[in-house]
This record gives C-alpha cells, structure tokens and sequence, in this order.
C-alpha cells in the first residue's frame, strides 16, 4: 500500500495552495485534493484571512519521497544561529518580523532600519502601511513588537513611513495651537476628532505650558477625543481683550 503523502500549507486561498504544490511536485492542480484544516482572521485590519490547508495527491503513486511536508510561510520558534563558541544566539530581528508581515500583506514596501533606530518602510505602496492618521502602521507596531517580545525579550521597536511621524506631529501641533486660539476666541470648549493615544498626547504636550487653556480626554476610544477649554486665567484674559 502506498503511503499517504499530503503537505500542509498557509495561504491565502485554496487555488494558492494548488499552485504552490503543484509547483513544488511538478504536477496539474486539477490533480490535487485541498482541504481547509483551520482559517485564521484578520488581524487589527492590516490583513486578510489566511488558511490553513492539506494538500493531497489524486495519484499517491506519483508523490514524492517524503511522508508529511509541513510549509508555514513564517515561523519565529527556530530562529537562533550559533555563534563560533557554540552558544545560541537570537538571529530573530524587528526588521525582520516587520518585513515578514509586510510580505503577507503583499504589499511593496521596503524595510530598513534608520540611524535613529526607528524602521522606516517606504515603496509603491507606503499610503497604505501608514492607514488612516497611521492607523495601520501603529497596528502593525504593536503586532511586530509583540512577536519580538515573546520570542527574544528585545526593546519596542519603532516604525515610521520617510518621516511620516515628524508632519503627522508637526501638523498636531498647529492643530492644538489653532484650537487653543479658537477656545479663546470663542470662549467655548472646542473638541477635536476622535485620536489615538499618541495623538491625544501630542495634543497635551503642545498645549501643556500654557495658563490660559487645558486639555482634557473625553469619551471611550475608539472615539476617545481631546477637549481644549478656558482656564480661570484664560477667561480673565478673553474678558480683558473684549474690553
């Protein structure tokens, strides 16, 4: 009796994972059997569903040598190289798990670690790593950080897209001045749109020396937002200018 030969694959299809073993044993795809062994969904929007899949021959007369081929596209488990004392080294990087999931994602972006030390991803299709106001690039922060710190305890890592964090926060800064500006003019609370945490920060630490306003957090996220009102001070100086 023959054995049964199958091959276990991550895709992001079942026709994906035709073409890819019938590469490999240089066979038709019409002569492959796919079944879907587990689906994993996506994960804080950056990508789409993958699958988890058998592959099997039609013919097992026609399959190759070995019994049982296990193919995930990724793994971090194994990653250690062994230096020339023979002790274990963490070969794992965060450039590394980055440009992994970059490369799930199918996207062109090129991965290179700053002088700064931040990971910078540029290419064709930068405006879409970055997201709404960074939104996906902070996600997949957290996700890659994650990963590097269950694996090998380094630092938190930093991302940024040709010094997208640098306008975002520039472009913040003129935003809680000119707000500030408006509170005083008005004399009402103005609130800002929904922000992420590092947002609403940056919108604190602009406005934070200042005596004729204050900045508060309001609402649950994700539509937490910044409140900017008058001070005691800043009243006093609103009801001086209307003098």
């Amino acid at each position: 009796m023959v054995a049964d030969y199958r091959m276990v694959l991550e895709v992001k299809t079942e026709n994906e994972a035709r073409e890819q073993a019938a590469r490999r044993w240089s066979v038709s795809p019409d002569d492959l059997i796919v079944k879907v062994l587990d689906e994993e969904k996506a994960f804080f929007g950056l990508f789409g569903r993958k699958l988890r899949v058998e592959v099997r021959q039609k013919d097992e007369e026609q399959a190759p040598p070995s019994p049982v081929d296990e193919d995930p596209q990724v793994s971090y488990d194994d990653e250690e190289e062994t230096d020339g004392d023979g002790d274990s080294v963490a070969h794992l990087t965060k450039e590394s798990v980055v440009q992994d999931i970059v490369k799930l994602m199918g996207l062109q972006i090129t991965v290179n670690l700053s002088e700064d030390g931040r990971i910078n991803l540029s290419g064709a299709d930068a405006g879409i790593i970055i997201g709404k106001h960074g939104d996906t690039m902070k996600s997949l922060e957290y996700l890659s950080n994650l990963i590097v710190r269950h694996a090998c305890g380094v630092p938190r890592g930093r991302l940024d897209s040709d010094g997208y964090r640098e306008r975002r926060e520039a472009a913040l800064e003129r935003l809680a001045e000119s707000s500030a500006r408006e509170a005083l003019s008005t004399g009402r609370t103005v609130y800002l749109n929904s922000m992420t945490s590092w947002e609403r920060r940056i919108i604190h630490i602009a406005l934070k020396d200042r005596t004729d306003v204050e900045t508060h957090s309001v609402g649950v996220d994700p539509d937490r937002k910044v409140a900017i009102r008058l001070t005691q001070q800043g009243r006093k100086k609103r009801g001086a200018r209307k003098r």
